[in-house]
This record gives structure tokens, C-alpha cells and sequence, in this order.
């Protein structure tokens, strides 16, 4: 590990919290490059290290849109749980099944996110009617566990996917939705990670850098969030979105 890697892990985890705290899709900067600068480890080693990194810039950006953003934790907190338990299955399915198998299902999915986004401009730009709170509650459940075993298994887009659902299936505004896949997605973290240390795979050094810079990215992030409000988190949602697609799309082909 020279001074130069350790630099360029450092500037590339703060970036990832930043664009992980507004929209999700922090993966797509941390994870390949991971992956490019230490391929000498395995790829089970890399993802629990990457987990170690993203779970306390998550972690933050949640308080941070906790304390100025009102949820409703009736409703969070079932999805959060449910998110984990499918987080927990999702990193166990690895073991017997290839996660490159849903990739050109996942690139049709962010494909359909971003063009309904595009061409609904009035799309999550305010709340709808609020539903009864039984029914927000088994949504966001089937939510949690759904994008959580997805997170678990594969990964790429949670936050985008979680925001999306969290709008169309809850009536949620982008920001509200956003601050509301933080908790989610901090615990489909907290799962991969419980999985990954008892495995022993996790770089320890390399993950807790990683986490102080990823920190200081996701406070910027949810600050500038929080100051901009929902049309900015809607635009940076599709401009990660397209990221997504094209660095798929370019995996797939290359």
C-alpha cells in the first residue's frame, strides 16, 4: 500500500459518500475502484471492506436527514427490519448462485426507472396522499426485503431502486425518499457486514480509511440535499441513474 493508493481510496470513498447521501449509487464509485487499485483480493474480500466504508457514511447521512426531514418510523422502522433479513439471505445466496446472472435485468430496470422518471417531470417532486398506515407499512416491508436481498446479492443501484419504490408504491417526495432508503439501506449494510466479518473477509485498515473519508463525503452530501431540496435530488437521482446504466451497459460489452 503505497501513500499515492491510499490518497486515491481516500478521495474516491469521499465522493462515493457524497453521491451515496443525496441519491444512492455510491457502489458504482467505490466498488470498481476497489476492485482496479487491489486485485489481488478476492472479491468477497473487496465487497465486505466496501460495506465497512459505505455503512458509516450511511449511517451519518440518516442522522443528518433524521434530524431536519420527518419520517414516520411506524413505517421505517418494519422496512429497515425487513430490509435486513433480506440483505442477511441475499449475501448467503452468493454461495450458491452467480449475481452476474440478474445484471442485464438489472440494466433493463434502471433503463425503465430512468425514462419514467424523465418523462414524468412532476415525478416525486411532491408527496401524494398519504395511505393508511397498515398499508405504507406492508409496502415498504416487501420493499425492504426485496431491494435488501437484492443488496445482499448483487448490489448496484440499491439506493436508486430504494428511492423509486419508496415514491411510486409510498407517495413519498424525492427527499423524504431519500432520507428514507438512508435507514433502509443502512440496514442492508449492517446485514452484508455481519456476513462478510464472520467469513473474515474484510480488510480492516483499508475499510475504516475508507470510512472516514466516506463520512466526510455523506455530511457534505446531505447537507447540499437538505439546502437544495427535492428538484436537486431529483436531478442528481437521474444523473446517477444514467451513470449506472452506462457503467452496466459498458461492463456488459467490454
Amino acid at each position: 500500500m503505497t501513500d499515492a493508493l491510499w490518497l486515491l481510496l481516500g478521495t474516491g470513498a469521499f465522493f462515493a459518500g457524497f453521491v451515496d447521501a443525496v441519491v444512492g449509487g455510491g457502489g458504482l464509485i467505490q466498488i470498481p475502484l476497489l476492485f482496479s487499485s487491489m486485485p489481488q483480493h478476492a472479491p468477497a474480500t473487496l465487497f465486505g471492506t466496501n460495506k465497512i466504508a459505505s455503512i458509516v457514511g450511511t449511517a451519518s447521512a440518516a442522522i443528518q436527514y433524521a434530524r431536519r426531514v420527518t419520517l414516520d418510523w411506524r413505517v421505517i422502522l418494519p422496512g429497515a427490519v425487513a430490509a435486513l433479513v433480506g440483505a442477511w439471505f441475499g449475501a448467503k445466496s452468493v454461495a450458491y448462485l452467480d449475481p452476474e446472472l440478474v445484471r442485464p435485468v438489472v440494466l433493463v430496470l434502471l433503463i425503465a426507472v430512468a425514462v419514467y422518471t424523465y418523462l414524468r417531470p412532476n415525478f416525486g417532486t411532491d408527496a401524494g396522499a398519504p395511505l393508511p398506515t397498515r398499508t405504507t407499512q406492508l409496502r415498504i416491508m416487501l420493499i425492504g426485503v426485496a431491494i435488501g436481498y437484492y443488496d445482499g446479492f448483487f448490489g448496484p443501484g440499491t439506493g436508486s431502486f430504494f428511492i423509486f419504490l419508496l415514491i411510486r408504491a409510498l407517495h413519498m417526495d424525492f427527499l423524504h425518499a431519500s432520507a428514507s432508503a438512508k435507514i433502509l439501506n443502512f440496514s442492508t449494510n449492517l446485514a452484508a457486514i455481519s456476513f462478510f466479518a464472520g467469513t473474515g473477509a474484510i480488510l480492516w485498515k483499508v475499510g475504516l480509511l475508507m470510512a472516514a473519508c466516506n463520512l466526510a463525503g455523506a455530511i457534505t452530501g446531505s447537507n447540499m440535499a437538505l439546502k437544495h431540496g427535492t428538484r436537486f435530488v431529483r436531478r442528481f437521482f437521474l444523473l446517477v441513474v444514467s451513470a449506472l446504466i452506462a457503467r452496466m451497459a459498458w461492463d456488459m460489452i467490454a
